[in-house]
């Protein structure tokens, strides 16, 4: 076994102290939002947040991505996120100039991905939403990127999304675990999305799971699954011309959870060498140079170096050096699929945005 997990097999239970004391401390910031003592603001404009129980790596941002392409044919789509480790602080909108380290990169793959809608972040909602509703009136529905735990915002719909493989009620509050607060909190959801779910997942399974969640009645549970698209070109944003014969990936990963990606990209290539970094990474030159000679240095033909769109809005910061190398970069982009019910929800984030608007005119 690897030594730095033996190490932290032995540590964990030292750490059972700490995860009390943290969990006391969020059990008291959520009864005192409970009671009213702190205040939660609900905006007339319909608001759907989209959260976790657990730090990072449950799927967030495709889903996000999903609600942005099922309402923004319809609606006047507005996005807030903090702009998790984003080199500026305050609020922002996305423009022609911005780029991952003012906006943050799932932001930044919103706006890239869909410029048609208005990409914010700012780290307080309560204060970024009014200035976005200022500059952008027009903006219909909002979406909330990882807000669950921003409570002074009260949203109209509250997703919460859990990883199939990783769900909420097997876990344990931060850091004994991974769970950002107790695992009751659950019951603020009006939507709970088991995430990330293999492709042959049974009714019986999600049964199971279901009663594991244990939801209330007005609460409702969807499953999805991660389907992934073909190759883009990292330099033109177009479907890439692959080498023939079997490709070997340099697999370029600073995201949460590569494991899944590996396991999908181990099925399709011949060989993946993994350069992993940590989540949210900004590459420096020695990475750049460090991914340019671990593909020169690699004695095998018909090359690719892959990355996910995350870390490509990460690494299009070295747009520069990466074009003078002449290798081909790949991107692999991902959506959701929903295993079943997915008219339901459908029908559900409809009818609320119907009756907000039919709210707001009345």
């Amino acid at each position: 076994m690897n030594p730095l997990l033996i190490l932290m097999h032995l540590l964990k239970p030292l750490l059972y102290p700490l995860a009390l004391l943290y969990g006391a401390i969020v059990w008291l910031r959520n009864k005192l939002y409970d009671a009213g003592v702190l205040s939660s603001i609900q905006f007339s404009v319909p608001v759907i947040s989209v959260g976790n129980l657990s730090t990072g790596g449950t799927g967030k941002t495709p889903h996000i991505e999903y609600l942005i392409e099922l309402l923004q044919y319809e609606f006047r789509v507005g996005t807030m996120s903090r702009g998790y480790k984003r080199k500026t602080t305050g609020f922002f909108i996305a423009g022609s100039d911005s780029d991952a380290r003012q906006m943050g990169d799932e932001p930044m793959q919103y706006f890239s991905k869909y410029p048609e809608i208005v990409v914010s972040v700012c780290e307080d909602r309560m204060t970024g939403i009014p200035q976005l509703l200022r500059e952008h009136p027009d903006i219909d529905v909002i979406l909330l990127d990882d807000a669950f735990q921003h409570r002074s915002v009260k949203p109209g719909v509250n997703i919460l999304v859990t990883d199939y493989a990783r769900p909420f009620y097997k876990d344990y509050i931060l850091p004994f675990g991974r769970l950002r607060e107790q695992r009751k909190a659950y019951k603020r959801a009006h939507i709970i999305i088991v995430s990330k779910c293999p492709r042959e997942i049974t009714a019986s399974e999600m049964k199971v799971v279901t009663e594991q969640i244990r939801p209330l009645p007005h609460q409702k549970v969807f499953f999805t699954g991660i389907t992934y698209k073909g190759l883009v070109n990292f330099f033109i944003n177009e479907p890439l011309t692959m080498p023939a014969g079997p490709v070997n990936i340099v697999f370029v990963s600073g995201i949460a959870q590569p494991e899944p990606v590996l396991q999908h990209l181990r099925k399709q290539a011949a060989n993946v060498h993994l350069l992993r970094y940590p989540d949210h990474h900004y590459f420096t030159l020695a990475n750049i140079e460090e991914i340019k000679q671990t593909y020169l240095n690699w004695d095998a033909e018909h090359k690719i170096i892959l990355t996910t769109e995350k870390d490509a809005t990460r690494l299009m910061l070295h747009y520069t050096e990466l074009a003078g190398w002449n290798i081909p970069v790949a991107v692999l982009p991902i959506k959701i699929s929903f295993i079943k019910e997915e008219d339901t929800f459908k029908q559900y984030l409809s009818g609320y945005i119907a009756q907000e608007r039919e709210d707001m005119l009345n």
